[in-house]
């Protein structure tokens, strides 16, 4: 608990940096932490070197080995991450019983979430791939092909855990040459899981829409999934729990047609159109023929009237 304990700044730059490790209502791309263990080498090293390529420059590498066992005791794991402000981390190591593993995980408030060991059976890094490579910091599009990826519950937190590590940045639009990376990954029958790369090119076809083409430009590895370590579900519910602050809340009285239009519905009380003051127009005054012609109207409309009432009470309204 001594590691996990509240640290207080005591300089401005400490505070800035504290503020930084805090939630945040919308979270910045994770940066996932590379480490070494007791023994680690051949297509280990390989493998964690070209996915430092692939994840620039959202990547932090501790070259010292560590005698860590991520599976028995991870707070040494937690601590390290937590340290260097990493919620994603890669451990390779390499044992007379289990040769090329690799440990991919991640991490929710300090603690590991999920943790997935793979085990290495054919690597082809991208220095074998001699041919054009793509550029830096490319946002990548993830294809997992196969029903398999949803058939059991660790398929689909690998699956989650993949679409985490190269998860970079959101944008609102994209063009279409932006789009020249791909991932693939592949469960095979025997629950191997392949790895791919590509990259797209775009060819003219005679059309409006250029025609796609796939270059394979490294990595290429066979995985076979050995030891796995998920969250509850209450626990990874939680995790992907967003903020009152982000949730689209339903907006009443307002559709969209057919045509796309979106046309809303506005609710008003009854108008007192006589109490409502207009502004009063000159060209709209009445001229003095006018008003002598009511005047007299209002005149005979009395007469009139006054002669009813004396008829309707027996009098002579014409004697003197």
């Amino acid at each position: 608990m001594s590691l996990l304990r509240i640290r207080k700044p005591k300089t401005r730059k400490g505070k800035k940096v504290l503020l930084a490790r805090e939630p945040q209502l919308i979270e910045s791309a994770r940066t996932m932490l590379f480490l070494d263990g007791r023994k680690c080498g051949g297509n280990v090293k390989l493998c964690m070197k070209d996915l430092q390529a692939l994840k620039k420059p959202l990547v932090k590498v501790l070259n010292r080995k560590n005698d860590i066992t991520p599976f028995d005791d991870p707070s040494s794991l937690e601590f390290l991450t937590m340290k260097n402000d990493a919620a994603l981390f890669t451990f390779g190591s390499t044992s007379k019983k289990r040769p090329d593993n690799i440990v991919l995980g991640r991490i929710f408030e300090n603690e590991v979430l999920d943790m997935f060991e793979l085990g290495i059976k054919r690597y082809q890094a991208i220095s074998e791939f001699k041919n054009e490579k793509i550029g830096a910091c490319v946002k990548p599009c993830l294809v997992f092909n196969g029903p398999k990826w949803a058939q059991t519950e660790e398929l689909r937190r690998l699956r989650n855990l993949f679409i985490d590590t190269f998860q970079r940045e959101k944008v609102d639009s994209i063009r279409l040459q932006g789009i020249e990376h791909v991932l693939s990954f592949t469960v095979t029958d025997d629950m191997n899981i392949l790895m791919r790369s590509y990259r797209i090119l775009l060819k003219k076809s005679g059309q409006r829409t250029p025609r796609i083409e796939l270059e394979e430009i490294g990595p290429s590895a066979d995985f076979s999934i050995r030891r796995t370590k998920i969250a509850s579900e209450d626990l990874y519910k939680q995790s992907r729990k967003q903020p009152k602050q982000l949730k689209v809340g339903k907006k009443k009285n307002i559709s969209t047609d057919a045509l796309g239009n979106t046309k809303g519905r506005v609710h008003l009380g009854k108008q007192q159109t006589g109490s409502i003051q207009t502004r009063r127009v000159k060209a709209l005054r009445k001229t003095p023929e006018e008003k002598k012609e009511n005047r007299q109207r209002k005149k005979v409309a009395l007469k009139a009237a006054a002669a009813e009432a004396l008829a309707s009470q027996g009098g002579n309204p014409f004697s003197s």
